[in-house]
């Protein structure tokens, strides 16, 4: 089965959210429809409750690139996307482009993980890839990572997804809510959702990584 397939299979047997979007199948004749899952019940009222009326996937990466505020959504994985609209769709393969349009890659990884073969990338790994001003990253301590994952990771930051990787291969991270998170920001039911994978550390990450072990660095400087 290709990946649309497998994606419209699961809906079929009753996966209904991934992220903060509700899947509504057969919704007013639709084969598909898409909302913040927080309107899923104005979507199924009479004329979609109000909502925008969106045809097609492209609507998808339109309406992710935004907060409610107007704050630019630096990673699709944040849990701000906007409420107030739908997205009509009348088949699997436009399903699956308007979810990778609002969740990038999110429906490949799940599966892939499901298989057993999703590759992830520790953070040493990926912080031992950066150049330019970016290299000084590497630098950061265990304990600074550790630190920086409760300060930025999770969804008491913003952030939709679970963390699958670790600081190096003998080195997972502390226990914290961050890293417990299970990738599913909606209230969906067990076995109801696609959670949203983390398989190695965002640019926002890294960038944050390289402050820290500048702070890191002073630090030692400026201890007597």
């Amino acid at each position: 089965m290709t990946l649309t397939e497998q994606l419209a299979a699961r809906v079929a047997d009753g996966i209904r959210h991934i992220g903060q979007v509700a899947i509504l199948p057969g919704l007013h004749g639709h084969a598909y429809a898409l909302c913040h899952f927080e309107d899923a019940g104005k979507a199924a009222g009479p004329d979609f409750g109000g909502l925008a009326t969106h045809h097609g996937p492209d609507a998808g990466r339109d309406i992710s690139i935004y907060a409610a505020d107007g704050d630019f959504r630096f990673t699709k994985g944040r849990t701000d996307l906007v409420k107030g609209w739908v997205i009509l769709l009348e088949n699997a393969p436009d399903l699956r482009l308007a979810l990778d349009h609002i969740y990038p890659a999110a429906v490949g990884l799940w599966l892939a993980r499901e298989r057993g073969d999703l590759q992830v990338e520790n953070l040493r790994d990926k912080l031992n890839r950066q150049t330019g001003m970016y290299r000084y990253a590497g630098t950061i301590s265990d304990e600074g990572a550790q630190a920086l994952v409760q300060k930025v990771c999770g969804p008491a930051h913003a952030c939709a997804k679970k963390i699958l990787w670790r600081i190096d291969e003998n080195t997972p991270l502390e226990d914290s809510e961050a890293s417990r998170y299970d990738g599913i920001p909606s209230d969906a039911a067990p076995g109801k959702a696609i959670p949203l994978m983390c398989r190695e550390a965002c640019n926002h990450f890294v960038a944050e990584c390289r402050k820290a072990a500048k702070a890191e660095f002073e630090a030692k400087q400026n201890t007597p």
